[in-house]
């Protein structure tokens, strides 16, 4: 690459161009007392104050009164002064009285000998954040207010470990603690000496963890030692991945009810043992049964009229007694619980106890769900006199337990199933197919392991809100877009899966796929911006790649993978091969995290010439990996492992220290070339990692060439096109890589300055023998001599292709004929001894007319 002439502009001045221009920071300096000194684009934008205005006045000027008054902006600078760093966060105020809630942090800045010289002040706008927290403690508000509101049941949460956590008004009632003396103890204290010793609370909670809910009822103790008969039920609530969060606990006192109905048959078995006294017993019964919470009905066996129902009984069934009392049962009663009582006096072997059925009954108030149970009741003999209906309306409890079972299964944002619902789903399915292996013969179910492409694209620069509202649309679309009995569910993220049972070999799954990559691929109008998605999307089948649901949904992961390898907006199923890949890319990702540390990452480095006279004008560096056991591994194997796991952005920082390292050694004052990968583009922090490689290194900025692929302009191109002006500010030169075989657009080069355009090796290697390669490479080197930049020719073999470019007006040359990749080390001393071979052939070449 050719050397800039222009000398390097100094550290000082290149810092104080990036602080001024830094328009999403404030960044200002104090002097020691705290008033300011200095102010740049960032902090006139985010404070609406001029630095002609601001400059001279105390910083407090940008708190409230009460944080003034409090002391805040001199309790700051003496943390700072003291500590060396102070960090906030709080409300400021703009110069038209408006707010904005700001991170702060405040260093001290000291000379040579340690004396305070001033204090920098950085202050970024983070109010959509804290909104955003606002807006979720209100929703939290809002659902605790709803849950202490409830008097009637005992409703709290557990820890993993059964530690209460939080605690309701009605279980202050029930149990006579208050939240301060409950919450962080263990939720056993609530148990009998004999209970929490035959360890049923940890009993309940691992039912719990493994099943999903448990229920039980008995004994239970207050506060003050007294015991009350509890109904509990105890619901595993877990996160979107499956990890279990704690447990939510309800518990209902049911001594009354239980003792009433204890009485009842105390009653009856009274009734049987002292015959001369069935006038005052069935009086007695009569009191009780007409006082008990619970509807009551009782029917005569032989007859079938009923006898006797009690009030709850009229308002459930919405009649008097007049109209239920000697009237047929299977008349006036609802046909669920007609038919209960019939079941109970048809058993075999006479009178039995009762059985506890809970069931949604149609009644005159609607459907309604009840705790019903129905015993006959025998006398000297075995045939049953009379029938027992209990029906308690649990409408409301179980609307509530529904509503906790629907969170902890279910994702709150879509309303799709969450990941452990899906799990269970899909081993339901997988159940089934084992169970039914013959009956299911040509049948498979399929997974499908969706991800949207680019979504954390969306995301960053539309804002999270936007993000929502199209996993919402998506997953409207998604579902609209399968067949009655699929399953879809949103695991995480941007993550969604579909289990559905398929025809065959699988072609119906890749239909399916097709489908819904096509459903998504429909634009979507969110707050004035256009937004098109794609998906990619990996298959698995059951049996024929696994038989587990984990197992299955670890190859559609493998799958999905494979998908995006090959380009993403599409799909791929999953092979035997997939499975070799993905240990070969753990063993690579494993051995690449500790690479650079063990000094198995190097630099080689392959000439760049000039076409005219051949003269070396600078180097590519190429990044080479020698493992100590695997030898040389091959950049296209690793780097798109570093770039998927985010290693790249310390890999990239390595290569840009050492090239501007090496190459500040080099007497000749040839450039360095250096690729960087669009991954970096995603990193804030790029511009500040150049700057420091020079700085380290001494390397005059003018000497330094990045390279950057068609791929950076189309991936968030205003943001990346912001950063690319912020590296050409550092004096550093940009060139366009591989340009021509990506999707080129001019609006690019019209939009940045680029100094050098790259053409690839694929129209070099056809340039003598196609005369469309001849064409592109002549409307490239064209458009750049009209923009008034360089041309480099990658890949260059032969003479003959030299004396083609050289002809087209390529202006640098650079491949094999010039030199191969070589360690900093083998560099020759001579330039021209590189190339010297070289440059005669050429001149024959051209010599010869070819």
């Amino acid at each position: 690459m050719k050397e800039r002439t222009a000398a390097p502009a100094s550290t000082d001045v290149l810092y104080r161009l990036l602080v001024q221009r830094a328009a999403d920071y404030a960044i200002y300096m104090l002097d020691p007392n705290g008033v300011v000194v200095s102010w740049n684009a960032g902090a006139a934008r985010l404070k609406q104050y001029a630095a002609a205005e601001i400059v001279g006045e105390h910083f407090s000027c940008f708190y409230g009164p009460e944080d003034r008054a409090a002391g805040l902006p001199e309790a700051g600078l003496r943390q700072a002064r003291e500590t060396g760093q102070s960090e906030a966060e709080g409300w400021r105020f703009r110069r038209d009285g408006t707010s904005f809630w700001a991170d702060v942090v405040i260093d001290a800045i000291r000379d040579d000998d340690g004396r305070l010289i001033g204090f920098s002040k950085i202050t970024r706008d983070r109010t959509d954040r804290q909104r955003l927290l606002q807006q979720h403690r209100e929703e939290e508000r809002r659902f605790r207010l709803l849950v202490q509101g409830v008097s009637d049941y005992a409703l709290y949460m557990l820890d993993p470990a059964g530690i209460v956590v939080n605690w309701n008004s009605g279980a202050e009632r029930a149990s006579q603690y208050t939240a301060a003396e409950i919450v962080g103890k263990h939720f056993s204290c609530f148990y009998g000496p004999e209970d929490r010793a035959a360890g049923l609370p940890e009993a309940g909670l691992r039912q719990a963890r493994e099943t999903g809910r448990f229920e039980a009822e008995g004994w239970r103790f207050r506060r003050d030692g007294t015991s009350f008969w509890a109904d509990v039920v105890v619901d595993a609530i877990r996160d979107d991945d499956g990890a279990l969060l704690g447990f939510a606990k309800i518990t209902r006192d049911r001594t009354e009810k239980r003792a009433q109905e204890l009485r009842v048959v105390e009653a009856k078995e009274a009734a049987e043992r002292h015959r001369d006294e069935h006038a005052a017993a069935s009086a007695f019964l009569d009191s009780v049964i007409a006082t008990m919470p619970s509807s009551v009905v009782v029917q005569d066996a032989a007859t079938g009229l009923i006898r006797l129902a009690n009030l709850q009984a009229e308002l459930l069934l919405c009649r008097c007694a007049g109209e239920l009392v000697g009237r047929p049962a299977a008349g006036v009663l609802p046909t669920a619980l007609a038919a209960m009582m019939n079941a109970a006096l048809a058993a075999p072997g006479g009178p039995a106890s009762a059985t506890t059925v809970e069931a949604p009954v149609e009644t005159a108030w609607g459907p309604r769900m009840l705790r019903m149970r129905a015993l006959a009741i025998g006398g000297r003999g075995e045939q049953p006199l009379f029938g027992l209906l209990i029906a308690e309306d649990i409408s409301d409890e179980h609307a509530a337990s529904l509503r906790i079972h629907h969170l902890a299964h279910h994702d709150g944002l879509t309303g799709l199933p969450n990941r452990e619902d899906f799990r269970q789903r899909l081993g339901e399915a997988l159940a089934v197919d084992a169970a039914h292996a013959d009956a299911t013969m040509g049948q498979s179910t399929a997974v499908l392991c969706i991800d949207l492409d680019d979504f954390k694209c969306i995301n960053d620069t539309l804002g999270h809100p936007v993000g929502d509202h199209l996993l919402r649309v998506l997953a409207k679309r998604l579902q609209d877009s399968l067949r009655p009995g699929d399953t879809l569910a949103r695991l995480g993220g941007d993550e969604f899966a579909v289990v559905a049972s398929v025809a065959g070999a699988g072609a119906e799954a890749t239909a399916l796929a097709d489908r819904l990559i096509e459903t998504a691929r429909q634009p979507v109008e969110i707050d004035g911006h256009r937004i098109e998605i794609g998906l990619s999307i990996g298959i698995a089948l059951a049996p024929e790649n696994a038989d587990t649901a984990d197992e299955l949904l670890r190859c559609g992961d493998l799958a999905l993978y494979e998908a995006k390898r090959n380009g993403r907006g599409r799909h791929a199923r999953f092979h035997s091969a997939l499975e070799a890949s993905a240990r070969y890319r753990r063993l690579i990702e494993t051995d690449l995290r500790g690479a650079i540390a063990r000094r198995e990452l190097g630099l080689h480095y392959q000439p760049i010439v000039r076409a005219e006279d051949g003269e070396t004008i600078g180097y590519e560096a190429l990044l080479r990996w020698r493992h100590p056991t695997r030898g040389p591994i091959s950049p296209l194997d690793f780097v798109p492992i570093a770039e998927e796991t985010g290693l790249i952005h310390e890999i990239g920082a390595f290569v840009l220290q050492e090239a501007c390292r090496e190459a500040s050694r080099w007497a000749s004052g040839c450039s360095v070339a250096v690729n960087l990968s669009p991954v970096q583009f995603r990193s804030t922090a790029l511009a500040a990692q150049v700057a420091s490689a020079l700085a380290a290194s001494g390397l005059p900025a003018g000497r330094l060439e990045l390279e950057i692929t068609e791929s950076v302009l189309l991936d968030a191109s205003t943001n990346n096109l912001a950063l690319l002006g912020q590296l050409k500010q550092l004096g550093v030169r940009i060139a366009l890589d591989d340009f021509g075989t990506g999707y080129s657009s001019l609006s690019y080069l019209c939009a940045f300055r680029f100094d050098k355009i790259k053409i690839d090796r694929s129209f070099v290697r056809e340039i003598c023998d196609s005369r469309e390669a001849v064409a592109v490479v002549r409307a490239i080197t064209g458009l750049s001599r009209s923009l008034g930049i360089a041309t480099t020719a990658e890949g260059v073999e032969t003479p003959e292709q030299a004396a083609c470019l050289r002809r087209e007006g390529c202006t640098q040359l650079q491949g094999y004929l010039y030199g191969k990749p070589m360690p900093a080390s083998a560099l020759p001393e001579g330039r021209e001894t590189i190339v010297e071979a070289a440059i005669m052939a050429t001149n024959e070449a051209l010599l010869s007319g070819t």
